[in-house]
């Protein structure tokens, strides 16, 4: 544990509370300089929010919704302060709930709205969204101020594959500049332009496309509207599922049956495996495959190209699995390019594998294939049209889902997950999946799952201790040295996740200063369970990472195959159709190549003197 980490828990201490206050005549006592709305909350006392996020440490006090009644000690006056960013003082006395405090929270409200599209039933968030939340609170009826036409005329950015920005519905709280810059550090995203005219937008007026945006959708996650989210592929989807000519493949990935169940009220980390195949089978899929399958064949193809770099003395090898990494790599360090895997991920090995395998065994054309995939990651939308993954001129995937998107198609087609009898695979050639295969949805899981292999390869045994617990664990940047015997010895391996530690150990794997080997790097923080595509929680920020975790971990103990190069379907693929890992054959149709896209975007002075300046803005 770091210093830092410990500091905060020494401030959490309850004996260095020492500030005596009270709030709505509850005695309360607090720690020096804490925040009101911090305060509030330990002591189980409501105060509405809408812009503040404080598990990423974000209290702008732009939105104004926290509004509290103050008395200071010694004084009569009162102060109508934002509860976020006001610090309690001994014997204040706060009141949240003054007939004041609730006509100007409502007035807010209605400011807030006077330029947000008002169509919140067609809305994505609709029944999910933090303003209309607000808006039932503070009792608004009307809206005197909205202003259609000023609305219309704020950008709707449609130009990327995977994330749509509709700033007709931005709050302008910041939370998605908050977490691109200080979490994820692309920076992609800005605050332009003054009072009314001022919104998030593209660094350097680019549209999504053409900026520096990796795709990772963190900023999804943290956005407490309809403005930000995905490309709705739905429709798309219920077309080739709907068409009689064609034959429909869906897979979806480890982390979305731990990561799924809680939108139909179920605990949150619950196993829906059995449960989304029922419900895929019940809308007219014909195929449905797990994408384990092929991390299963990842890690053979992966596995096998890095002991080859390993004997050439070639290091780090970076894994290639999280395709907003790939677009990080691309976008801001072309120079590591040469150093990534080329085996393609998962989504893309199980398309390839069903468009050319899967023809064979099942007597269908390969061109009357259409892959739908389900992915807990906007970024997988984004590698689906990526030109060096097609087959003939077609993609290989046809389709991605994000988990949102598969929860809203199961709501229109009346079907409700917890209510469905859970069923099993039953595609004799495809759905076969090692715990090593499962433990993909979380970070470290890809390493770990290498590891397991690769160390049988080399010595014709398997690992002792198959849990490399030094590879487990949520700090941002975790190392191992395993001893891989034969003419390999000891390698060292680290896991990083969050685009934030993945550039400062990218700085410093390009000046020398690591000895690593294999690197497995994760966008997302806590990898594929908390992707950019997972379901939203209100007001927090990944507070079901861990629950999604330990799940995943419960599948790989209680698999009874948990090494890859043991799945008997694997073993069958290479007999019957790829030959051996990496031989000609598969590293025509498992591995891609990488492009360098990079993008020079460096902040001005008066970039730097705006985020300064963020929070102090009047609207």
């Amino acid at each position: 544990m770091c210093t830092t980490d410990l500091a905060q828990l020494a401030a959490r201490d309850p004996e260095a509370a020492t500030i005596s206050l009270t709030i709505n005549k509850t005695a309360c006592r607090a720690f020096p300089n804490e925040p009101i709305l911090s305060c509030a909350r330990r002591h189980d006392i409501y105060i509405p929010t809408l812009c503040e996020m404080d598990d990423i440490d974000h209290t702008p006090g732009a939105c104004r919704i926290c509004m509290v009644d103050i008395v200071q000690a010694g004084r009569d006056k009162h102060q109508i302060v934002s509860a976020c960013d006001t610090p309690v003082r001994e014997g204040m006395t706060v009141a949240t709930r003054t007939r004041e405090v609730r006509d100007i929270q409502k007035l807010q409200v209605e400011l807030l709205m006077a330029d947000h599209l008002q169509d919140c039933a067609t809305c994505v968030r609709h029944g999910d969204c933090e303003l209309q939340d607000l808006a039932q609170f503070v009792g608004l009826t009307e809206n005197r101020f909205f202003d259609r036409e000023r609305t219309l005329a704020r950008e709707v950015d449609t130009s990327s594959p995977a994330l749509i920005r509709d700033m007709q519905r931005c709050v302008r709280c910041q939370r998605c500049v908050a977490v691109c810059r200080h979490h994820q550090q692309v920076d992609a995203l800005a605050m332009e332009g003054t009072g009314l005219d001022r919104l998030v937008t593209l660094r350097h007026g680019t549209d999504q496309l053409n900026s520096t945006c990796v795709t990772c959708g963190q900023c999804v996650l943290v956005c407490p509207t309809g403005a930000l989210g995905e490309r709705d592929e739905c429709e798309r989807a219920l077309d080739y599922i709907c068409d009689p000519e064609l034959t429909t493949v869906v897979q979806f990935a480890p982390a979305v049956r731990v990561a799924f169940g809680e939108e139909f009220g179920m605990p949150a980390g619950t196993n829906v495996q059995g449960h989304i195949i029922t419900a895929c089978k019940k809308i007219g899929v014909d195929i449905v495959l797990d994408t384990n399958f092929a991390a299963d064949v990842v890690i053979m193809e992966e596995g096998t190209e890095l002991l080859s770099r390993l004997k050439d003395r070639s290091r780090p090898t970076f894994t290639s699995c999280c395709p907003a990494w790939i677009n990080f790599a691309e976008i801001h360090y072309p120079e590591i390019l040469p150093l990534l895997s080329s085996t393609k991920s998962p989504q893309q090995v199980l398309s390839t594998v069903a468009k050319t395998y899967l023809p064979e065994k099942h007597g269908v054309k390969p061109e009357n294939i259409r892959v739908i995939s389900i992915m807990p990651c906007t970024a997988k939308k984004d590698e689906a049209v990526r030109p060096q993954l097609t087959m003939d001129g077609a993609p290989e995937t046809d389709v991605v889902l994000t988990t949102r998107e598969f929860a809203r198609l199961l709501r229109r087609e009346g079907i409700d997950l917890k209510d469905l009898e859970p069923s099993a695979f039953d595609d004799p050639y495809m759905s076969e999946f090692s715990g090593a295969g499962a433990i993909f949805g979380t970070t470290g899981g890809v390493m770990e799952a290498a590891v397991r292999t690769i160390y049988s390869v080399v010595n014709g045994k398997e690992l002792d201790q198959i849990e490399l617990e030094q590879l487990r664990g949520f700090e941002g940047v975790r190392a191992a040295t395993v001893d891989l015997g034969g003419p390999f010895g000891e390698v060292k391996v680290a896991m990083v996740h969050g685009l934030g530690d993945t550039r400062a150990l990218v700085e410093k794997v390009l000046a020398g200063e690591t000895d690593f080997d294999f690197i497995e790097v994760m966008a997302c923080p806590g990898g594929c369970v908390d992707g950019g595509g997972s379901l939203r929680s209100k007001k927090a920020y990944l507070p079901l990472a861990m629950a999604r975790r330990d799940t995943i971990y419960n599948v790989d103990r209680k698999s009874n195959v948990r090494q890859s190069h043991n799945n008997q379907q694997v073993k069958t693929l290479y007999r019957d159709f790829l030959e051996a890992p990496n031989s000609e054959k598969a590293h025509t149709l498992l591995h891609t190549h990488y492009t360098d896209r990079r993008r020079e975007m460096q902040q001005t002075v008066k970039d730097v003197w705006d985020d300064i300046t963020m929070s102090s803005v009047v609207y």
